[in-house]
This record gives C-alpha cells, structure tokens and sequence, in this order.
C-alpha cells in the first residue's frame, strides 16, 4: 500500500502557497497555478513544509492524489516540465510560423496547432520539438495532442513519439 500522501513537501523560499476556500495557489518565479483541493483532505503549511492529513480511511487515494498534485505544481513554478517529441519518417517536418506549429508528417495537408495559453513551443530542428510551461498536466496533454496526429506505426517505425520512447517493432509478411 502506497504511503505517498504522509510524505512532506518541501517547500522553496521563493514559492508561496496560498489557500482560498477550496482552492491553492501556488506563485513561483516561473508563475503561477490555482488548483482546486476536495475539502476532505486538509494541509498545514509550517517553516517551508507542507503536511496533508485526511479526514477518514476511506480517502486514502485523494490523500496521495492531492500531495503529488500540489508537488507538481510546486515543481512546475520552479522548474517547469517539458517534453520533447520526434518525428520519424522520410520527409517528416516541423516548423513555427509565429506561434502556430506546422507539421508535415505525410498528409496531403500540413496540419497547424496554436499554442495553448501558459505553453511554449520550440522547434530545435526540423525534426524536434520541445513543448514546456508550467503545468504537467497542459504540457503532457498538448504533447499527447501532437503526438496523436501520427503516432508511431510497428512496421516501419515512422510517426511522432517521444525523445526515448521504445517502439515495438514487427516482421512484415516476408518475414519467417
């Protein structure tokens, strides 16, 4: 059984957790993030460390579920998250056009995506992209988003995957 939600968050000097209602605020350098806490979970913010305690056993997963929540944000205005993705086929590209990410991964189309709110995009070379900001869970969904557009295929391999993302590879049919 996981023991997740007892373990202490270590607050930096420069982060300031603020509680209204339901909601946590959490401001760093990098920005800021509201989130909004179930009221059967409670925390105590003490000399740079935060403590949760639940009100009954039977919220054990909430516990651990808000403590990593809140170490994620944490961790995001001070750090922040990125992702890098690839692209992997034979003229395979991606480029910016102000701050639209334009693909070009084999339809007969280019495809555009507009950088959502609080998420930046950068593209190192034709076949990179880095998506990063202060949010796991914005960065992670909008990674997944351009990763959906041509996921990596078994046969040959080619698609958007992860920077070390482990595609399984299959025989064809010539293959005994």
């Amino acid at each position: 059984m996981s023991r997740i939600g007892y373990k202490v968050i270590e607050v930096p000097a420069a982060v300031t957790i603020t509680k209204n209602g339901d909601d946590l605020t959490v401001k760093g350098p990098k920005g800021e993030l509201t989130r909004h806490f179930d009221p059967k979970i409670t925390f105590e913010n003490k000399d740079g460390e935060v403590h949760f305690t639940r009100s009954s056993d039977n919220d054990k997963a909430l516990h651990g579920t808000m403590r990593a929540n809140l170490q994620n944000m944490v961790i995001g205005v001070t750090d922040g998250y990125a992702k890098k993705l690839q692209l992997v086929g034979v003229g395979y590209r991606a480029q910016m056009q102000g701050k639209k990410l334009v693909l070009n991964v084999g339809y007969s189309h280019p495809v555009e995506f507009d950088a959502p709110k609080g998420i930046t995009i950068e593209v190192p070379s034709t076949t990179e992209i880095v998506i990063s900001g202060i949010s796991k869970q914005k960065v992670g969904q909008f990674a997944a988003i351009v990763r959906e557009v041509r996921p990596p295929e078994p046969y040959k391999g080619k698609g958007i995957r992860y920077e070390n993302e482990i595609v399984r590879r299959k025989e064809g049919k010539t293959g005994k």
